[in-house]
């Protein structure tokens, strides 16, 4: 599950990669200026999730732009991605109602664990292209209980895991 794209401002392990970064950069600079801009973020957003509010957007534009200049740059947008910063950590709970629509956004039939299915659904409507057998091998990488899905207990592990203190391959 380590594919599932930023939602609410959250970072994604498969974004590490420099060229998944700069692709997924490349998706939100609509007009190819190098920038993104709130408006364009919220395109994206709204094609996650039609009640994302201008509110929504803001802050996590602010979460992103360190530099202040009202945009996301490439090197502001990969330190994202690379989990450098954590939104959820000004939110005061720890972030437990952003994560868990997050985590609603992709359970789509609201029984509280996301498919293969759901989460090939929702990756389709961000642009990416891969198949639900590739979604399933996403979730057995987080499935701690081997019941073919992702609950909130394991994407709320999974999202809110502190990479940065985890051993580096040498």
């Amino acid at each position: 599950m380590e594919a599932i794209p930023p939602l609410h401002s959250e970072p994604s392990m498969y974004l590490e990669d420099t060229e998944e970064v700069e692709k997924t950069f490349n998706r939100f600079d609509a007009n190819g200026d190098g920038k993104i801009s709130a408006e364009e973020f919220s395109g994206v957003m709204k094609a996650i999730t039609a009640d994302t509010t201008a509110e929504d957007v803001g802050h996590m534009m602010k979460e992103m732009d360190t530099d202040k200049d009202g945009f996301i740059n490439l090197h502001e947008f990969a330190t994202f991605c690379k989990g450098e910063t954590n939104p959820f950590a000004s939110t005061g709970d720890g972030g437990e109602k952003e994560l868990k629509e997050a985590f609603e956004l992709y359970d789509q039939n609201h029984n509280g664990l996301i498919s293969a299915s759901e989460l090939h659904a929702m990756l389709t409507r961000l642009g990416e292209r891969c198949t639900v057998k590739d979604c399933a091998r996403m979730i057995k990488s987080v499935d701690s209980d081997d019941d073919g899905y992702v609950n909130f207990a394991e994407f709320k592990k999974m999202m809110t895991n502190d990479r940065n203190n985890q051993p580096q391959p040498n």
